[in-house]
């Protein structure tokens, strides 16, 4: 059987999965993808190949079977035994949201690791739990399985630390209240396969537009700055959440209009973005077929932010080369791409109307001082790469290490 990559991102009621053939070649071939969704109440099961071909869904769960992370990550395993006989996943690799300060890469998890992540949990609290839910639910079905933690926030550390830090007291500075970025392995990704298309661009914005949605400036394939902060909050307006607020927003609703915490989580996470200026949806493919007025505002409201984020980001950079379009609003969205792209022609980004509506790869005119592109990510490849890597040392085999010992250092960037 050859080697497989199990790669989850798991939420609080679902859980997507990829799985990858690690055959030596220089990245790890894609054999599946799905997700099991409605964990709590009633779950569902779907997988696609490589081509995006439907190969099995189920809406029966097994009778007796927890409808939590540990019964469908043994359901899952159940199936890829069953159905996907040949391969053998000999390693999985979970997307995490926030690996703080001291992550600056993938790590082998064990026990010292978990313990890191729980700490960080009050800076990601709608991602994190979950994120921990199913290591730990994999480390309870297959206690022997290698477990690689990837991080959201990894990609970020090197920024500079200007760029990092709030205009805070020192001692709030030192106890990790600063910039963190996320997003970070989509934007690894397409820093990856950016100089395929585009191989003289040394400065160029990544907009990650999505239900969460972001921007991050790469020089020479690194991260200098990003719209996200502290939080995955911060930044632009997206689905559901605020973008970056007036702090002093906050204080009145607590003070004057009787919010406490939970309330104030609910409105700038669940409550606000999208949702909250239309009225009508989260979802942009609604809004942009909407005539309501409002649902038109919230999508002038969007495309606003990330034309102004995107020029700070080029002030950051000194200078642009590219602007890149990725996510589901980025790589399928062209008259979100359209409208940005206009609202930054004086910057040097001259749009192909035909190529917008082809989605690119590249959007923009041939004699474009800024090129533009529509560069599909790929989280999930970004992931199965860092297991690779982080298990198998250069010329060596995959690692035999224990997965969970208390005696053992976890591992971390010097």
């Amino acid at each position: 059987m050859e080697p497989g990559i199990l790669v989850i991102n798991a939420g609080s009621s679902s859980i997507k999965f990829a799985t990858f053939l690690d055959s030596g070649q220089p990245e790890p071939k894609l054999l599946l993808k799905g997700q099991i969704e409605g964990l709590g109440s009633d779950p569902s099961f779907l997988v696609k190949d490589a081509a995006g071909q439907k190969i099995d869904e189920r809406d029966e769960w097994p009778r007796g079977s927890p409808l939590d992370h540990a019964g469908a990550l043994r359901y899952l395993l159940q199936w890829l035994d069953e159905c996907a006989g040949d391969i053998k996943i000999g390693s999985a690799g979970h997307r995490v949201v926030h690996g703080g300060l001291e992550y600056h890469r993938a790590a082998r998890i064990d026990e010292g690791v978990i313990a890191d992540l729980e700490r960080l949990v009050p800076l990601a609290p709608l991602h994190q739990p979950h994120n921990l839910a199913a290591i730990r639910a994999l480390a309870e079905v297959e206690p022997g399985l290698p477990q690689v933690a990837c991080f959201d926030t990894a990609f970020h550390r090197t920024q500079p630390r200007v760029a990092q830090l709030f205009a805070l007291p020192r001692a709030l500075l030192d106890s990790g209240v600063r910039r963190y970025g996320f997003h970070g392995l989509s934007y690894e990704y397409i820093a990856r396969r950016l100089p395929e298309h585009a191989p003289h661009a040394a400065k160029a914005v990544v907009a990650h537009l999505g239900s969460g949605a972001s921007l991050c400036a790469l020089k020479d394939g690194r991260s200098v700055e990003s719209t996200m902060g502290f939080t995955a909050v911060d930044g632009l307006p997206m689905g559901t959440r605020t973008g970056a607020l007036d702090p002093g927003v906050v204080l009145y609703l607590l003070q004057e209009c009787g919010y406490d915490a939970r309330a104030i989580e609910k409105l700038l996470y669940k409550q606000s973005g999208l949702l909250g200026v239309s009225g009508v949806s989260n979802d942009m493919r609604d809004l942009l077929e909407s005539d309501d007025p409002d649902a038109a505002e919230a999508v002038e409201l969007f495309v606003y932010h990330v034309g102004k984020h995107v020029a700070a980001l080029a002030s950051a950079l000194q200078g642009l080369d590219a602007l890149v379009f990725t996510a589901g609003i980025g790589e399928n969205a062209s008259a979100v791409r359209e409208r940005v792209c206009r609202r930054l022609e004086w910057l040097g980004v001259r749009l192909d109307p035909e190529a917008n509506r082809r989605a690119g790869p590249r959007l923009s005119a041939e004699d474009s001082p800024v090129s533009a592109w529509a560069i599909p990510t790929d989280e999930e490849l970004m992931i199965a790469l860092h297991v690779r890597d982080c298990l198998r040392p250069a010329g060596g085999s995959p690692s035999s290490r224990p997965v969970f010992d208390l005696g053992d250092s976890h591992v971390a960037a010097a």
